[in-house]
């Protein structure tokens, strides 16, 4: 047992540069150690203080162990350099291998520093819309919505997004406000076409729908303001008008809604609307029933 570790160490391969490198690490531990040993002795025999005793002891052992350092480096730098670009290399390689991985660990502290969205929000990245169902480190799990932009029905599909995708696109948030909303939805009309009367209908269906939680929904978003320190806008249902083309009139709809009630909302108020008014240049300020008869030459 004796003469194994004797065999071991010569059955070693060590070249000459290697047992010079080697020899020179030795010689300035044990230098160091000497040098060590000795302003030591002198210290304790030359301060009487212990507190400055103490102080000297430890400086002078801090910078010992610094001078070691730095001579192992320069002794080693040859050595050190060739293994720097090897380990440089072997990162790169890493990198580049894993590359979507980290964009995708990336992309989770991204939206977790900046809190973009949570569990059951509807948010939308690119092309990709839907309510959050799932998160981790590497994806995020959604039930698409669509189709569109426009419409609020699921689909039934389930789309896993990389997070990879939050760092470099935009997340659009449909649910920041949560309990309620201020749905928008358009409806397009021709320019000979009675708007003005769709406009009025709209709006009273818009209203009508609203009223019975429209308190309820200025009480809701007051208190968002006072805790988030934003301005929410007005909450009472409003009809615009844009003009996105020569001989187009769109009327842009908005009307506070439970999140969760946006799509049965729309639909309701464009049944009411349609089942009640016909907004035909032929039928213009006839209607079925609405209120707001606004009459016009054809």
């Amino acid at each position: 047992m004796f003469e194994f570790w004797p065999e071991f160490i010569r059955s070693i391969p060590i070249s000459s540069s290697m047992g010079r490198l080697l020899l020179s690490s030795f010689l300035l531990i044990v230098g160091v150690l000497a040098l060590r040993a000795v302003l030591a002795r002198f210290i304790r025999k030359t301060v009487n203080s212990n507190e400055l005793r103490r102080r000297w002891l430890v400086q002078s052992r801090n910078g010992l162990l610094l001078l070691l350092v730095l001579g192992l480096v320069m002794i080693w730098a040859s050595e050190l350099r060739t293994l720097a670009l090897s380990i440089v290399a072997i990162a790169v390689a890493f990198v580049v291998a894993t590359k979507e991985l980290i964009m995708c660990v990336t992309g989770s502290m991204v939206k977790s520093a900046g809190r973009s969205f949570s569990i059951g929000d509807r948010i939308q990245v690119k092309d990709f819309r839907g309510d959050v169902i799932d998160q981790n480190l590497l994806t995020t799990t959604i039930l698409e919505v669509g189709p569109g932009k426009l419409t609020h029905q699921r689909t039934g599909r389930m789309t896993v997004l990389p997070n990879s995708l939050f760092v470099s696109d935009a997340v659009i948030n449909e649910s920041y406000t949560h309990d309620w909303v201020l749905h928008v939805f358009v409806v397009p009309f021709k320019r000979e076409e009675n708007w003005k009367h769709a406009k009025e209908a709209f709006l009273t269906a818009a209203q009508e729908h609203a009223a019975p939680y429209l308190e309820d929904v200025r009480r809701y978003m007051k208190r968002m303001s006072d805790h988030k320190g934003i301005d929410v806008p007005t909450v009472e249902p409003r009809v615009s008008l844009q003009v996105p083309a020569a001989g187009e009139i769109h009327l842009v709809i908005r009307f506070p809604v439970k999140a969760s009630e946006r799509s049965a909302a729309e639909q309701a108020i464009l049944l009411d609307v349609f089942n009640n008014s016909d907004f035909s240049p032929s039928k213009s300020g006839s209607t079925l029933g609405a209120p707001g008869t606004v009459d016009e030459k054809p």
